[in-house]
């Protein structure tokens, strides 16, 4: 570079005036598809929020005061203009509307008060029951904490599924992701997990965040319905956006549930975050970002889409004892299409968390419900989260199923099985009868290793595949009337000693020898 030049340069430096008072008013010069396009704001951040002013007289502070006050959301930063989605109804914004810039990234206000609740992607209350008080603004996106903040994750965040506890735990600060096709039961996972949280000790008991994105407005309130029958909304947000609603609310929705998860997280609680779906969430990032005119790559997706999952999820953490031991768990639902897991938006997703739930069409149709496949779906955190009572019955499940699946494969083709086939394949659909659960009927986990454990020592044996359901059922009546204190030291323990399970097997064979009649062929 010649020197004329280099002292060209340094002269416009010296010339630049570095006093002059930040720009903080531009001028929308085009508007549409819920895009403004805002000249002026030379100063602008990226997701800053500004305001829509159309009176050109009043301040801020009154603009934001104004109860039907619209903001945007800066998303592009180009070299005169910058871009901003609209936050809301974007016909109220017109050519040479006056737009002002807030000074603040964007954030959410959350307050112990929004527990129970239903509020927007913007924190506002939309259930009808008043505002919400004593708000603190927590920051929409930030920077996850670092491995250095976090500990182990090794408590169980009870699903209150049977075959979810026992072969699949989720720990609290895991990513356990959801995934599976359409009418699967994927919420109902979620749901059910929700519902299963009013076992848990109430100083022990998460707070539960349902994360809505572009779900039918008629689901949403039927979930929180059955919330409420359940006594479960005392202890749950819901963050809420409809399918009718602009794709800028759909894009914010997950990243609203985390920073409310968050403001819990930091005062040492844990969160548990259902986002229901990101399949949805995702479709709706390209739709924004195609009308931002950011290039498009595969299937249309911008270039950051796996970006953008893994900052939202990489937020999930347990925290050190030194910064409160608090934790976020996280759910993400995926919908794939005809089990195609190998698809773009599932394998990011599927890269980020640390295990997935998969759920197969043929199972449900089958009515194996919920209709898990053992051999896809995996825990990466394993028996580190599970309790030693849950984790001494529940190695002999897994095995037992995948050998009866091999086998139910090759019993298609042999017309003569030797006995030990025989009874392998059994004592398998047995495991499967005995894993079968009603909707919205979580099982607390003591029940759930009381039961475990009867059918690895014995329960089943020579009673039919048919009345394994009714055995369940019958036994569990059986110990909750009768050997109550079995149930107590498990749940207050969560271990089992020689003298507990010394005390289970005498109640199997006091239950068999009281209940003949279920094992009248083995006579």
């Amino acid at each position: 570079m010649s020197s004329v030049i280099i002292e060209k340069i340094k002269q416009e430096i010296a010339n630049l005036d570095t006093t002059a008072a930040p720009q903080s008013v531009g001028t929308v010069t085009s508007v549409g598809d819920g895009i403004a396009e805002i000249d002026g704001l030379k100063d602008a951040q990226m997701m800053e929020m500004v305001v829509f002013d159309g009176s050109d007289n009043k301040s801020l502070e009154e603009v934001i005061a104004a109860d039907n006050a619209l903001y945007g959301l800066i998303l592009n930063l180009e070299e005169d203009t910058v871009k901003v989605v609209v936050l809301g109804e974007s016909t109220h914004v017109k050519e040479g509307m006056r737009v002002l810039r807030t000074n603040k990234l964007l954030s959410i206000p959350v307050s112990e008060s929004i527990v129970g609740r239903v509020v927007n992607p913007l924190g506002e209350a939309i259930d009808g029951k008043g505002e919400l008080t004593g708000k603190k603004d927590m920051p929409i996106e930030r920077v996850a904490y670092g491995v250095m903040d976090r500990s182990g994750v090794d408590e169980p965040v009870h699903t209150g599924i049977k075959s979810i506890d026992s072969m699949i735990p989720i720990g609290r600060g895991q990513r356990e992701l959801i995934i599976g096709d359409r009418q699967t039961g994927k919420t109902t996972i979620a749901i059910d997990t929700i519902i299963n949280q009013k076992y848990e000790p109430a100083d022990k008991r998460p707070i539960c965040i349902y994360v809505a994105v572009g779900q039918k407005r008629s689901k949403t309130a039927s979930l929180m319905a059955k919330l409420e029958e359940a006594g479960a909304m005392e202890y749950t947000t819901i963050v809420a956006t409809s399918a009718s609603e602009a794709s800028p609310l759909l894009f914010l929705a997950p990243f609203a549930g985390a920073a409310i998860g968050e403001y819990f997280m930091e005062q040492g609680k844990d969160v548990l975050v259902v986002f229901d779906d990101l399949t949805k969430h995702a479709n709706a990032y390209r739709q924004m970002s195609l009308l931002l005119r950011r290039p498009p790559g595969r299937e249309a997706y911008p270039g950051d889409i796996f970006y953008l999952h893994s900052r939202l999820l990489e937020r999930s953490a347990k925290l050190s004892q030194e910064l409160g031991g608090g934790s976020i768990t996280a759910l993400p639902i995926i919908e794939t299409q005809e089990g195609d897991v190998s698809a773009y938006i599932p394998t990011n997703v599927i890269s980020i968390t640390d295990g997935q739930i998969f759920l197969e069409t043929d199972l449900f149709n089958k009515g194996i419900r919920p209709a898990l496949n053992v051999g896809i779906s995996v825990s990466r955190v394993g028996s580190s989260a599970q309790t030693k009572a849950m984790k001494k019955v529940s190695g002999k499940i897994r095995l037992e199923l995948a050998q009866f699946r091999e086998l139910e494969a090759f019993m298609q083709f042999a017309s003569d099985l030797d006995e030990e086939t025989k009874a392998r394949i059994e004592s398998g659909r047995k495991y499967v009868e005995l894993l079968k659960q009603d909707q919205n009927d979580p099982m607390p986990f003591y029940r759930q290793v009381m039961v475990i454990y009867a059918a690895n020592n014995g329960l089943f044996t020579g009673a039919s595949v048919e009345d394994t359901k009714a055995i369940e059922e019958a036994y569990l009546s059986f110990v909750e009337r009768d050997r109550k204190d079995i149930l107590d030291t498990i749940e207050t323990e969560r271990a089992l000693s020689d003298e507990l399970t010394a005390q289970m097997d005498k109640s199997i064979t006091d239950f068999k020898e009281a209940n003949s009649k279920f094992y009248a062929e083995a006579a």
